[in-house]
């Protein structure tokens, strides 16, 4: 792979009439579905998170990463048309590029691809925005104000990140993510982040789309109420 990959943050929402179809038609759809997941597997990166319960806007959360757009495109294409796929529909997806940052000379481990290693038990991601005034002030006070908010983001070892570059190609100016077996580390992390000086340049971070790592076909054996 580049340097430079596609992140593709993509929730999707069950339509709930999907449940009242036969049993029999149901398992077909999952597998049918399952079979589209692992074809998108053999050409990008991708792992499944469950938002049933959590968010309104949708049930499944696809983390992905791919060498090119079409590649997201086609495999987006071939997951919603097949099986329990065509009762899905995108809610909210978000694409940006992995590219180094101008802040940070020699990423941690803790600030690398979060699509490498084993997954944490939840991953947080959301639309992240600055405003005008903070990319018109000069770079030594931007690169200052940064070192802070990566000392706050240091304290936490236990909580890993990703920034996906999205200006140009989204509305959103980053897609952040972090990754963590402990939300009560991660909200103090936050708690700590709303006070540096960064925060004085946000103007976007939400929707906030907290979720569960499991395996697909967990995922959807909760939506159809079975096992798979």
């Amino acid at each position: 792979m580049t340097d430079e990959r596609y992140v593709h943050a993509w929730l999707l929402r069950l339509d709930p009439a999907w449940r009242r179809r036969a049993a029999v038609e149901r398992r077909a759809d999952l597998d049918a579905f399952c079979a589209a997941a692992g074809r998108t597997e053999q050409r990008l990166m991708q792992h499944a998170y469950s938002t049933i319960g959590l968010r309104a806007e949708g049930d499944l959360l696809l983390w992905r990463m791919a060498d090119t757009l079409e590649a997201v495109e086609e495999t987006a294409a071939d997951l919603l048309g097949n099986g329990i796929g065509q009762w899905l529909t995108p809610s909210i997806s978000m694409i940006g590029l992995t590219r180094p940052s101008q802040y940070v000379k020699r990423p941690t481990t803790q600030e690398q691809s979060l699509f490498t290693g084993p997954r944490s038990r939840y991953l947080v991601v959301y639309p992240f925005s600055k405003s005008v005034e903070w990319y018109l002030a000069p770079a030594e006070e931007r690169q200052a104000v940064m070192r802070g908010h990566m000392k706050i983001g240091h304290a936490y070892p236990q909580v890993r990140q990703l920034l996906a570059y999205s200006f140009g190609l989204d509305d959103q100016e980053f897609i952040v993510a972090y990754e963590t077996d402990e939300l009560v580390a991660f909200q103090d992390l936050v708690r700590e982040l709303r006070a540096s000086e960064s925060r004085r340049a946000t103007i976007r971070d939400t929707p906030i789309i907290t979720a569960i790592h499991r395996p697909l076909g967990d995922i959807l054996g909760l939506l159809s109420g079975t096992d798979r």
